[in-house]
């Protein structure tokens, strides 16, 4: 593991960022242009005015009809009921991209292809459902819906901090044999990844595959220029994510947020944190860096090793080959105990599988829910389960920053406290720093683990994964960790925010209306 530190800000190094704001710039002017350009025509042509009011009011019946979430849809009709033009300008990009379709495209051949060598015996998910049907129902939802099955012979590790799944990651590279796959929203070249570039490139040359994916935007701060052609001179196989151009393309809007570590099919590694150093606080900008991460060693690796490759083979539109080889037969026995599913959630499908999961569980509770999230912009439907659920008597606890990354994205999060403090759910701000995990846990039975925040721009813009856990001897650990947590945070009075002044009030208001833009 890197030495730890105490340095706070970064070191000098060419990075991308000059190319994110020419890109931005670009995107910004060619906006512009558009919306010149059709104001212009709006006042010299009455017809052209009269066509696009009629759009307008098309493009709202169009949006009240879709299937997609309702706070989004009112966002967007106010938007273009309040400025005509420029909100049907962005709606039809965001929406109306043929680059988007032409993705769609990309993953359903990649998924096609990919997919059905998952186990569809529903061995496993009928023995759940036996043993208990409420649990069974939510492992239903994602192996016959979604595709993504259900295991019973995995080993699941939880790992408290970024810094212990860090030490069990690199023990597992330096086992590599066959190959190495890694997928992650961020990648910084220094101290903590270029430990990691030394083995992965020392097994390269013992003739091990590898291949890296990482996010364009997630990583554009971190990434030297040279970092790409060091790591292929070194027989490292390298993808970038839906790279920014500078040219109007709304698909840039989603991002890969995923992280994924796979070993020679056997073991993987998920969870909150990526590769990069104040992940495992050698730098602390934000306080201390809280972070967790789990390890799977078994069957269930394999659904991990197909997410990654859906990535892989979608974003160039490339043959799938050899998949034999990357998914092997598991004849030894892992773990008996308990359950598990990984899956993926994109956004160019209508099924927003990550809010869905966790709606699932919050609705199965019985007697606690426990949520650790950095971010807090929730939809009205998530919303209403947590408040319902602690009306109803469950022990509904949510833990956020102390210290935040983003102030305007939690002032928006602090915006939901009074609702769900009225409605008797107890708030937490991490008070050591900034607290990056993403995970819930019910009932301490069930628990899920993963990238996928509380927020509009996780459950319906990124791509991520997580996993869902049963019964699993680490569910006790997960839970250890919570009221670890709970310890060191500070707890919100239940009366906050009742003296909020109409002035706040409004900003606030302003901020949740805007939350599905964010």
């Amino acid at each position: 593991m890197p030495k730890k530190t105490k340095a706070v800000h970064r070191e000098d190094q060419k990075n991308s960022v000059g190319r994110l704001l020419f890109v931005v710039f670009a995107v910004l002017l060619q906006i512009f242009w558009f919306y010149l350009v059709i104001v212009r025509l709006t006042e010299n042509y009455i017809f052209i005015a009269t066509g696009l009011r009629i759009l307008s009011v098309l493009a709202i019946f169009y949006i009240i009809g879709k299937h997609t979430n309702a706070s989004i849809k009112l966002t967007w009709v106010v938007f273009i009921m309040a400025m005509p033009i420029l909100g049907w300008i962005l709606y039809a990009l965001v929406y109306g991209s043929n680059f988007s379709r032409t993705m769609k495209k990309r993953f359903d051949v990649a998924d096609s292809m990919l997919f059905p060598y998952l186990d569809d015996s529903h061995t496993v998910l009928k023995h759940l459902k036996k043993e208990n049907p409420r649990i069974g129902n939510q492992f239903s939802m994602l192996e016959n819906l979604a595709g993504f099955p259900v295991y019973r012979n995995t080993e699941v590790v939880f790992y408290k901090e970024a810094s212990l799944g860090f030490e069990a990651q690199m023990e597992a590279l330096r086992g590599a044999r066959k190959f190495i796959f890694m997928e992650y929203h961020a990648i910084e070249d220094r101290e903590s990844f270029r430990e990691i570039k030394a083995v992965l490139l020392e097994k390269a040359k013992e003739g091990v595959e590898i291949r890296l994916f990482y996010d364009d935007v997630g990583s554009i701060g971190f990434i030297n220029p040279r970092f790409l052609r060091e790591l292929e001179e070194g027989g490292i196989r390298c993808r970038i994510f839906n790279p920014i151009v500078p040219v109007v393309n709304l698909f840039m809007n989603n991002r890969d947020h995923r992280k994924i570590t796979v070993v020679d099919g056997q073991i993987g590694f998920t969870g909150g944190y990526n590769l990069a150093d104040e992940y495992f606080n050698i730098r602390s900008p934000y306080g201390y860096w809280k972070d967790t991460g789990i390890r799977l060693r078994g069957e269930g690796v394999g659904t991990l090793t197909l997410l990654f490759l859906e990535m892989w083979h979608a974003m160039d539109d490339s043959p799938v080959r050899g998949l034999y080889n990357y998914l092997p037969r598991y004849w030894e026995k892992f773990s008996e105990e308990g359950y598990c599913a990984p899956y993926g959630d994109t956004p160019i499908d209508d099924l927003p599988l990550g809010e869905d999961v966790y709606l699932n569980m919050i609705h199965s509770a019985k007697e606690s829910i426990f949520i650790t999230t950095p971010y807090l912009i929730i939809t009205d439907e998530m919303s209403r389960a947590l408040c319902n659920a602690a009306k109803c008597g469950v022990d509904v606890r949510i833990v956020l920053p102390g210290i935040p990354d983003k102030k305007m994205i939690f002032a928006v999060s602090r915006s939901y406290y009074a609702q769900l403090l009225r409605a008797g759910v107890r708030i937490y701000e991490y008070t050591p720093g900034f607290i990056h995990s993403k995970q819930v846990l019910v009932d301490h039975r069930l628990a899920a683990v993963g990238t996928i925040n509380f927020d509009y721009r996780s459950l319906y813009h990124h791509f991520e994964n997580g996993v869902l856990i049963y019964e699993s001897p680490c569910i006790a650990d997960i839970a250890d960790d919570f009221y670890e947590v709970f310890r060191t945070s500070t707890e919100i009075a239940a009366d906050w925010g009742r003296k909020r002044s109409i002035l706040k009030r409004v900003m606030q208001g302003f901020l949740r209306f805007i939350a599905p833009l964010l």
